[in-house]
């Protein structure tokens, strides 16, 4: 967990808010009064910690969410699967009928945020400098910045990274894996909290299948041994095969 991966508490940047508004939810040190690593049993307190903070704020921003009848979902992956690819194919074919608003997560620069306001949909960047995810207060402050509409539906896109997020609920509906095939069949055994953790798995650049060596049945195998009810949809954001069954399902969240 993050208490001991490294996150920096220092670096978080929320574009368009000033640093003393913001805040991090990692306040610790890796050494303790003695200058000493943290024994075990003061990591444990540390992590307990975090995440009871993190999850009471969670509570906060799903209560928000219900209110507003905001459907939230994260896109959690490892860096490179297309989550923003992905983003961008889906604003430009439902932004016309529906309300949509985006958060960044980032380590750094703002191109995917760029990348979706050139869609035509507001979106926020969170930079965290040396954090490896997101955080419900970084949510929470990127809310209240984006402000989306009522009835509308936020996606999150999560720092690349298949450990850390699986940990930390951001207050979402659901938590969306997005899974590509030039990463290998056993990504969901190998991080298997990340796909427990997921409702949904998309497996995304399957116009590659004819050059990669990826077993599909594998992988959904794989998935679903760790997580025996998480769905699963095959696409290209690229090509755009296979996105009418991932528009189906968010009309799905909507309706729900």
């Amino acid at each position: 967990m993050c208490s001991t991966c490294g996150c920096a508490s220092g670096e978080l940047r929320i574009e368009g808010i000033s640093a003393e508004h913001t805040h991090h939810s990692h306040e610790h040190s890796h050494a303790d009064s003695h200058g000493l690593p943290f024994a075990p049993r003061r990591l444990v307190d540390i992590e307990m910690d975090v995440l009871a903070k993190n999850n009471h704020i969670a509570f906060h921003n799903r209560e928000h969410f219900a209110a507003a009848n905001i459907v939230a979902l994260n896109l959690v992956s490892s860096p490179g699967s297309g989550k923003t690819t992905l983003l961008t194919s889906t604003l430009r074919r439902m932004a016309t009928q529906t309300d949509c608003a985006v958060i960044e997560g980032d380590q750094q620069t703002t191109n995917d945020a760029d990348r979706i306001r050139a869609t035509g949909v507001p979106a926020i960047q969170v930079n965290t400098g040396k954090g490896c995810h997101l955080d419900a207060q970084m949510v929470h402050d990127a809310l209240h910045q984006l402000s989306p509409n009522n009835n509308s539906l936020l996606f999150i896109e999560n720092v690349g990274n298949l450990v850390c997020p699986a940990g930390f609920d951001l207050g979402e509906r659901h938590k969306v894996a997005v899974l590509s095939v030039t990463e290998g069949e056993d990504k969901p055994l190998k991080y298997p909290h990340m796909f427990a953790a997921s409702s949904l798995m998309i497996l995304n650049k399957i116009d590659l299948l004819p050059y990669v060596n990826f077993d599909v049945e594998t992988c959904i195998a794989n998935a679903r041994q760790v997580n025996p009810q998480i769905e699963v949809i095959l696409l290209s954001a690229t090509t755009g095969e296979g996105m009418e069954l991932w528009l189906a399902w968010l009309e799905q969240q909507l309706c729900a």
